[in-house]
């Protein structure tokens, strides 16, 4: 089983694994563009974010800056909305629904560490 076969099992795995983090440099530069983009640039901001996520409705609107670790596990449905500063940690599948109004500073984390001691020290 690879280390994203485990992780999207919701099993323990090694996020420093080549292909994951491939995939979160992916994110990150599409991240970098977005957060940077101009308040009238729409339509590149949705250009970016169709690029970055799983799936999304009709009508959305994500605040600048927006963080999230892989995009592909984020799925909103239509007339979604975030607010600035919005974090979504998402190492297992996030949905939003339809009509889905996020506040400021909100953060979604999908990722957690082990809590034996031995066992996070690997």
């Amino acid at each position: 089983m690879t280390e994203k076969e485990k992780m999207l099992a919701g099993e323990l795995f090694y996020s420093p694994d080549e292909q994951l983090k491939e995939e979160r440099l992916r994110a990150k530069e599409l991240l970098y563009d977005y957060n940077h983009l101009r308040p009238g640039e729409t339509d590149k901001k949705e250009t970016l974010m169709k690029k970055l996520m799983g799936s999304i409705g009709q009508e959305f609107s994500i605040g600048q800056p927006f963080y999230c670790d892989y995009g592909y596990n984020i799925e909103i449905g239509d007339n979604f909305f975030m607010n600035y500063n919005g974090v979504i940690l998402d190492c297992a599948k996030v949905t939003f629904g339809d009509n889905v109004f996020v506040a400021p500073n909100c953060g979604f984390y999908c990722a957690g560490h082990p809590l034996d001691v031995e066992q996070r020290n690997q």
